[in-house]
């Protein structure tokens, strides 16, 4: 479930800056939560790729 999260806000930054079409920087702020979850899952020790 995380890990279904953080794809899809990536994929969401990945957009965000090929669109060069921003929201005063909201989309780096999904950046950075994508990254907090895929680390939350890698501390638990669960499969971050799963």
């Amino acid at each position: 479930m995380l890990t279904t999260i953080a794809v899809i806000l990536l994929v969401l930054w990945i957009i965000g800056l090929v669109s060069s079409y921003t929201i005063s920087g909201f989309i780096h702020v999904l950046l950075v939560i994508a990254i907090i979850l895929f680390l939350i899952r890698i501390i638990r020790g669960e499969n971050p790729l799963k």
